[in-house]
């Protein structure tokens, strides 16, 4: 699971709270008197997968605010379900719960979307995985990536730096397929190489020049299985990775599933991301 050291997740979490906040929550500050305290619980509104509780626990401590989970990260939740207790300065609270609510319902929207089309592509091919691509907001990529995996899926990349990976673009720019990859494999030994391709005779040349991965982008799965069918035969699918990309949802996941690919890449795990509705409510303040 992917986990960035806790010092660093707090200060992005901090950098979002300062965003939010500009010079000061003047509401809490004039209405809420110095020193009240407050008990808060975070409650999901709708049914879903949860995520972004441990986030949200290291902005609170961040904060000086004592912060219980009462579920784990990746458990399925119902509506009315009660996720988080709160405790500590109310003005603090105040000034924390929409930067709070946040990262809960986005990381949790993401991971909700995430289990329910790995579930669908499971039940087609058990041995296909889900992943995320570079598609996300700023600032949001550790986490909106964390979220899917929470939910289930992995990452394709996390940063450009992590593979080699040869599209549309580059071919244009670079020559022919082969002369890409080979000026890939002499410029790194270490990273694998994947190429984005569209066709079975491309996907035939990407293998024979010595791609790792292929990536069918925008081909629909019965053209897929084709050019699967035509790796095999000619004795280059076991060394290889396959993936597919490009218009995949809910309503033809399981067709690509079936395709005989090992990864399905979805943009939309993270570029259209529909929140999980979670609210924040505050019990009776008291003072010190």
């Amino acid at each position: 699971m992917l986990s960035m050291p806790r010092e660093l997740v707090k200060e992005k979490l901090l950098a979002f709270l300062k965003e939010d906040v500009g010079q000061a929550d003047i509401t809490s500050q004039l209405v809420i008197p110095q020193g009240a305290l407050a008990q808060a619980d975070v409650i999901a509104k709708e049914n879903g997968v949860v995520a972004g509780l441990e986030e949200a626990q290291i902005l609170l401590e961040a904060m000086g605010l004592t912060g219980k989970r009462l579920v784990a990260d990746g458990a399925a939740i119902k509506s009315g379900a009660i996720l988080m207790h709160i405790e500590g300065n109310a003005r603090d609270l105040l000034t924390v719960e929409r930067t709070l609510l946040n990262i809960i319902s986005r990381m949790s929207g993401i991971a909700t979307k995430t289990r329910i089309l790995q579930d669908a592509a499971s039940d087609a091919n058990p041995s296909v995985k889900i992943v995320s691509t570079r598609k996300v907001s700023p600032g949001c990529l550790y986490f909106d990536k964390r979220a899917v995996m929470i939910g289930g899926g992995d990452s394709h990349r996390l940063h450009l730096d992590d593979l080699i990976l040869i599209k549309d673009n580059h071919k244009a720019l670079g020559g022919s397929i082969r002369e890409a990859v080979q000026r890939a494999k002499v410029g790194s030994f270490t990273k694998k190489i994947e190429v984005e391709v569209t066709s079975a005779d491309e996907a035939i040349e990407a293998a024979e020049a010595g791609a790792d991965i292929l990536m069918f982008d925008n081909m629909s799965p019965s053209l897929i299985k084709a050019a699967v069918q035509l790796l095999e035969r000619r004795g280059m699918r076991k060394r290889l990775v396959l993936e597919a990309s490009g218009g995949i949802d809910e309503t033809n996941i399981s067709e690509f599933a079936r395709s005989g690919v090992d990864i399905l890449s979805l943009g939309s795990l993270t570029h259209s991301v529909k929140t999980l509705d979670v609210s924040l409510e505050v019990r009776s303040p008291s003072r010190r």
